[in-house]
């Protein structure tokens, strides 16, 4: 784990042998499972410590301090548990949600949690769309996190209802999104969302830039939003 834990230094984080102890195993586990469900392309011990676990720690630059100490944080389309689980992995205390609506992978996420001996952390093997709408989950979360969930319009739909008031948005993109940015302003408004800020990480260690964009919730999500399971990416606002 060297190339990470130099990376997670340049942060300005630090790990202990415990939590580095964690990490190697979700290595071990998540190329085990792969073998028999499409987890990730990428298995090579150095790329997922680089573009898996260290790319999703980044999101704690935005986060704020007491969020991720004892906050809620919900991560959509978690997949393979990028970014909830390494977030959890360096922030205890942090209460994670993960929704995933492929079931293998919901499984995998279970299996994770459990092997990890992680406290705080629940599996949603659901649509967003649907869960959404869920008075337990709706508008309840500190930060609402993802990193592949397609155009931001769309994340906009299926992230902000989950967002408390006063609560963050956080998307993980690549760089260039300024028309990207410019086709959301109006799902961003419509959902009680406003654009707070565009952080660049620029590290040696991951290579290309990487933006993370912040939304704030500034108003209640319309009742009606968000849509029906598909109808987002397909009609994306």
């Amino acid at each position: 784990m060297e190339v990470l834990l130099r990376g997670i230094k340049r942060l300005g984080f630090d790990l202990g042998e415990e939590q580095i102890l964690l990490f190697q195993r979700y290595f071990q586990e998540l190329v085990d499972w792969n073998t028999r469900i499409n987890l990730t392309a990428i298995t090579d011990d150095r790329e997922v410590q680089i573009r898996h676990f260290l790319d999703s720690l980044t999101v704690s630059l935005v986060i704020h301090r007491d969020v991720l100490a004892n906050g809620t944080l919900m991560d959509v389309g978690s997949g393979a548990g990028f970014p909830g689980l390494p977030l959890k992995i360096l922030w205890p205390g942090l209460q994670v949600t993960l929704v995933e609506s492929v079931g293998k992978k919901a499984a995998f996420l279970r299996h994770l949690t459990d092997t990890l001996n992680l406290e705080g952390v629940q599996v949603c093997n659901e649509r967003a769309e649907t869960l959404a709408h869920d008075p337990h989950m709706r508008e309840t979360f500190d930060v609402v996190v993802s990193r592949a969930v397609g155009d931001l319009s769309v994340l906009a739909e299926l992230s902000l209802p989950f967002c408390q008031l006063g609560g963050r948005v956080v998307a993980q993109k690549k760089s260039g999104i300024d028309d990207e940015l410019k086709r959301a302003e109006k799902a961003i408004s419509l959902l009680g969302g406003a654009l707070e800020r565009v952080e660049t990480v620029d590290m040696e260690e991951i290579g290309e830039p990487r933006c993370l964009v912040v939304l704030s919730k500034e108003t209640e999500s319309p009742s009606s939003y968000p849509r029906r399971p598909g109808i987002p990416a397909k009609r994306p606002l």
